[in-house]
């Protein structure tokens, strides 16, 4: 099986990135320049007319959408424990992945780029404010879930990567999230996670071979 993953850095491919490793599977990473806006090129557009990341390739068939990718990870392979085991605390992975989805990445991506949410001039600012306000109340209730726990559940699961990302990159949009002490200790912890560590060392070797290109 040949497994290759269309990766972008800071975007929500370092999820997928991060289960794969966790699988230890065997896969190739292929690096997109969003900046340089290789997404919009035509030879990823017949891979997906999505312009998105992260994108995966099996065996020649594609697959978008970050809860799908992580369902089939899981899936294929079941000793990495990537989701809870049994019909009801999968569901519940499940409907986290979902949330953070859609609950946590639009918001994010409109304190990314409020203009491609709102065009008329001056209503940035807004847009940012109220998708921040929506986070700040998400990460409010992940919170209180991660209270007295390391892991969403009683050991890592996809939805602990997709929460990092979550947490991580709305840090980098001028959001205090230092009020949320168990949010705050979940990303600390995975930080030190190999897996995570793998995927960050990765990150900062793509951001260099692309800003030498420039």
């Amino acid at each position: 099986m040949k497994i290759t993953l269309y990766y972008a850095p800071i975007a929500c491919s370092l999820v997928p990135f991060v289960s794969l490793n966790e699988a230890q599977a065997d896969f190739e990473v292929s690096p997109i320049n969003i900046r340089g806006k290789e997404q919009m090129s035509p030879d990823y557009l017949k891979l997906n007319p999505k312009h998105k990341v992260p994108l995966l390739i099996v065996d020649g068939e594609p697959l978008t959408e970050n809860v799908a990718i992580q369902y089939w990870i899981s899936k294929t392979y079941p000793d990495a424990n990537l989701l809870p085991s049994g019909t009801w605390q999968e569901a519940q992975g499940l409907s986290l992945l979902s949330w953070f989805a859609s609950g946590f990445h639009p918001h994010i991506s409109r304190c990314n780029a409020p203009s491609g949410f709102c065009d008329v001039p001056g209503t940035e600012d807004n847009v940012r404010n109220l998708a921040k306000k929506t986070l700040m109340s998400s990460f409010q209730i992940a919170d209180d879930m991660l209270t007295g726990q390391d892991f969403f559940f009683d050991h890592f699961t996809t939805a602990d990567a997709y929460f990092f990302w979550c947490f991580r990159r709305t840090g980098m949009f001028d959001v205090d999230l230092s009020g949320f002490k168990n949010c705050q200790a979940h990303f600390e912890r995975l930080s030190e996670r190999p897996s995570v560590q793998k995927v960050l060392a990765f990150e900062k070797e793509t951001l260099a071979k692309f800003k030498a290109r420039s």
